[in-house]
């Protein structure tokens, strides 16, 4: 599996696939988010204990964990847990990324590598979920095309990676060139 270098945008580490033997790192980084990143990530309050048995599941159920590892430390994940329960093949999408790292575009190129996971396992649509007061995740759903709407006082968004070329996603197009250009479009290029 190739690693991608973020050198190029003075980042120390690189994004890569979290393996199982990364489960202690995921959970540390969950715990180290502040209030705020908690509540962004998990529309919520959380305790430690919530955090350390969510890591643990989602290296149990299946869930794709992505992470920014700089120093053997994990500093930002991404997640893309499989939602069996819509019509669609849909994958639900969660990110963190530690405060003193945000708003330096690590959250799009997790967001980038997580698109191309999601094309290889066959996902048609993916779905962010966050509340309405966090911006950031609004904006960064918005870089890579995701329809937002508004359900039960949270925002939803659906990301449609079957979409024909002239609106965004093209099933025929190579994940990586996609990934790309829509990292690309988030970055204003």
């Amino acid at each position: 599996m190739k690693r991608h270098s973020l050198e190029s945008q003075n980042w120390r580490g690189v994004v890569r696939q979290l393996r199982p033997s990364d489960l202690p790192r995921f959970c540390e980084h969950l715990l180290r988010l502040d209030a705020e990143s908690r509540r962004d990530r998990f529309n919520g309050v959380t305790n430690d204990a919530y955090l350390a048995a969510y890591a643990e599941r989602c290296f149990h159920d299946g869930t794709t964990v992505i992470g920014y590892v700089e120093s053997d430390k994990v500093l930002g994940a991404a997640e893309l847990h499989e939602r069996a329960d819509l019509p669609d093949p849909t994958g639900e999408i969660a990110f963190s990324v530690e405060h003193e790292l945000q708003h330096r575009g690590i959250g799009s190129a997790l967001f980038q590598r997580l698109i191309q996971n999601a094309y290889g396992l066959g996902y048609e649509k993916l779905r962010v979920t966050t509340h309405s007061g966090n911006l950031a995740m609004r904006a960064l759903a918005r870089k890579f095309d995701a329809h937002l709407s508004f359900e039960n006082l949270e925002t939803v968004g659906i990301i449609d990676l079957g979409r024909r070329p002239a609106t965004g996603f093209a099933a025929e197009q190579r994940p990586a060139a996609h990934a790309q250009s829509a990292l690309e479009r988030g970055r204003g290029m």
